[in-house]
């Protein structure tokens, strides 16, 4: 269905809060417009888990989806967190960012609800009925209370608007399964990585990229490994992986996006703040973090 290419990586934005907590949208314009210049990212993903999506108001959720759309303009594909526990809700929202010219939309499996995959099944198929841009699938069971189970998804990626998933899962046996299970596909199936530690390894396996949270911080890195291993040069991908692995760890160190607003915030580019219930570092995390990004040269 989509013309886009969605290979490589892609950024979860993080969302920049002022100190009084509101939208920093001239932070927002500035993460997106270093990325694309200086880290050279694939594509923009406003509106994910890392962008604190359960803090937004229905209103800051589209302007952030707007602003970024703008100020990408064209640049790399945008793929925008529209997803929600309530099937309407994310239709409504997909719709909306489909008006204001996203590429793609991304949708989480719904949460604390916890439906059956029969539910889950009829739940993306009807938002790819009432969608004109292609969905991606986001699998985080870590988060949502429920797996997306392989042969799920497989039956989904036969849906022509449904044209990949981000595997956040942690399960290489299950991402396996889903790339054998869609390798045949008249239409190309996206299996991006959403678990950064496992990127590299989920590549070689024939992945296609990632939805990186670290590439906030490591855009520059995450996007050369990606390249490197869909090119076959993996000795060199690999080193990347190796290298930048105890700093991925460390961006892991508290419940995620804290840790990589922290570290934006200590190179000098908005990270922002964190709202309510995420709260900053512990002193001692935060000065794990530092070290680490010492170690690969951030600071």
């Amino acid at each position: 269905m989509s013309q886009v290419d969605f290979v490589g990586c892609h950024i979860p934005l993080v969302t920049p809060f002022k100190d009084d907590y509101s939208l920093d949208e001239e932070g927002l314009r500035r993460l997106v417009n270093h990325l694309i210049e200086e880290a050279g990212v694939d594509g923009m993903v406003p509106c994910g888990t890392t962008g604190e999506s359960p803090t937004l108001s229905h209103k800051e959720h589209g302007r952030v989806i707007e602003i970024t759309i703008k100020e990408v303009d064209g640049r790399v594909p945008v793929i925008a967190g529209t997803g929600s526990n309530s099937t309407q809700e994310a239709i409504d929202m997909t719709k909306h960012a489909e008006d204001m010219g996203a590429d793609a939309s991304l949708q989480v499996c719904p949460y604390y609800n916890r439906p059956t995959q029969g539910g889950l099944m009829r739940h993306f198929e009807a938002i790819a009925k009432n969608s004109k841009i292609p969905l991606f699938i986001y699998n985080i069971p870590s988060r949502t209370g429920r797996n997306v189970e392989p042969e799920t998804i497989i039956e989904l990626s036969k849906i022509d608007n449904i044209i990949g998933v981000k595997d956040a899962g942690g399960n290489l046996m299950q991402t396996m399964k889903i790339l054998e299970g869609t390798k045949d596909n008249p239409q190309k199936f996206y299996v991006l990585s959403g678990e950064d530690a496992l990127t590299y390894p989920m590549m070689c396996l024939g992945g296609d990229g990632a939805i990186s949270a670290v590439g906030n911080v490591l855009g520059k890195e995450y996007t050369e490994m990606c390249r490197l291993t869909k090119a076959g040069e993996y000795e060199k991908a690999r080193e990347i992986h190796y290298r930048t692995l105890p700093l991925v760890r460390a961006l892991f160190i508290e419940p995620n996006p804290a840790p990589v607003k922290e570290a934006l915030n200590m190179m000098g580019l908005p990270g922002g703040k964190l709202r309510l219930p995420l709260v900053g570092l512990k002193p001692a995390n935060r000065e794990k973090l530092k070290i680490a990004l010492q170690d690969v040269g951030k600071l």
